[in-house]
């Protein structure tokens, strides 16, 4: 059984505790303390991604999360591809903010609604979508392109919203599409992505 109290620690920090205990140690049931949603839905999708089986508990304001699997999970092989003429590639557009540009914030908002509108053309290369900072009030109840999101995620755009960017702003409760996440899994899709655009 290993243990970690990941209370008070910052995003990522109670992932990457996690991800070093499992790494290093491959624990059969690990326990992870946290204090705040985002890391309590972090750290749940990690340890799934892990072959854990994954339960929570509520401990007055904080979550336990309990990690069990039977044996040691194999990593997939890590593998570069060489992408042929034609041949679908891995974007990903990581979005910073709730509007385009500087001068004017109606306009800003304007080109944003329609940057976001236009995505689709992007089709199966499309391959991720990360909101991050003020990017995240996009993906909220009430969103000029909520639907819009909605879709993508449809089609198979897998949508990254920024836990620690929700909880900074008190919307973890409006956001309506994607997967809260943290800064691990943002630079692993980095990473992993043949392209990353940057709005």
């Amino acid at each position: 059984m290993k243990e970690i109290d990941a209370r008070k620690l910052s995003c990522p920090a109670p992932v990457l505790a996690t991800k070093e205990a499992v790494e290093n140690e491959q624990p059969k049931m690990i326990n992870v303390l946290v204090d705040n949603e985002a890391a309590k839905q972090n750290v749940s999708r990690f340890l799934e991604s892990q072959a854990y089986k994954v339960g929570v508990q509520a401990k007055g304001t904080d979550f336990l999360v309990t990690g069990t699997r039977d044996g040691i999970a194999v990593p997939a092989e890590k593998t570069v591809k060489v992408h042929e003429e034609g041949e679908t590639q891995k974007i990903m557009v990581m979005i910073a903010t709730d509007r385009i540009g500087f001068g004017d914030n109606e306009l800003g908002l304007k080109l944003m609604i329609s940057f976001v509108k236009t995505l689709k053309e992007m089709g199966s290369d499309l391959w991720r979508l990360v909101f991050v900072n003020n990017g995240v009030k996009l993906t909220i109840n009430g969103s000029a392109v909520l639907d819009d999101l909605k879709g993508l995620a449809e089609t198979g755009v897998h949508i990254l919203v920024c836990g620690t960017c929700l909880m900074h702003f008190n919307l973890l409760e409006e956001k309506a599409v994607g997967e809260t996440t943290n800064m691990l899994d943002i630079v692993t899709a980095m990473h992993l992505a043949d392209k990353v655009i940057n709005i």
